[in-house]
């Protein structure tokens, strides 16, 4: 059981936060747009590459310093370009309400939703490196209770940010909000960038 619960810490501890993903997630929950697609492609991306970290390419990354290094410069580019993305779209703020109105075709919401998940470098540094390495401290078979907390925190959190949503509505309504949401999207964005660019 503190394995689980071990897991479902960890896991919480890194995905709760403000980044691409989250944002994304909470404005389809505001417009109610495909939200159980997004939900899904999230959660079971997440579970994908947890199990995967855990099984051990998280140690196989490790030993591999091309990998680690060509993840790490594509994250460099990748968050440069969604911070940039972010900060421009803060210059001019548009409101989302709960059912908006706007209608967004399947597919492409499913094709952010893939991009914003496999295309972001700290699923691979977090998700499969990080959490790899920690579960495999917990031995056999503790790593793998602590892969179904970490699962669990991935499924709780999604879910909860996505059909939350509705609460946080009368505050997201204001403009002036996603701005300042966009904005701080933007700079830590930048931030990590930055930081990945140094080898932090």
């Amino acid at each position: 059981m503190g394995d689980v619960v071990a897991g479902l810490l960890t896991g919480l501890s890194l995905i709760v936060a403000i980044g691409a993903q989250n944002a994304f997630v909470l404005r389809q929950g505001l417009r109610r747009s495909h939200l159980g697609l997004v939900v899904a492609v999230c959660t079971l991306s997440d579970v994908v590459l947890i199990l995967a970290g855990v099984a051990g390419i998280g140690v196989v990354l490790d030993r591999a310093a091309w990998a680690v290094e060509l993840v790490r410069w594509l994250g460099v580019a990748f968050l440069t370009a969604y911070g940039l993305l972010s900060l421009r779209r803060a210059r001019r703020p548009e409101a989302l309400t709960v059912g908006d109105g706007v209608v967004e075709a399947r597919r492409g919401v499913l094709g952010r939703a893939v991009a914003l998940t496999w295309l972001n470098p700290h699923v691979y540094l977090d998700t499969v490196l990080l959490l790899g390495s920690v579960a495999g401290t917990h031995g056999d078979p503790g790593r793998w209770w602590f892969a179904l907390g970490a699962c669990v925190a991935s499924a709780l959190w999604f879910a909860g940010l996505g059909y939350g949503a509705r609460l946080a509505a009368p505050r997201l309504a204001d403009p002036r909000a996603w701005q300042v949401l966009d904005v701080l999207v933007g700079v830590v964005m930048l931030a990590i960038a930055v930081r990945l660019a140094l080898g932090g």
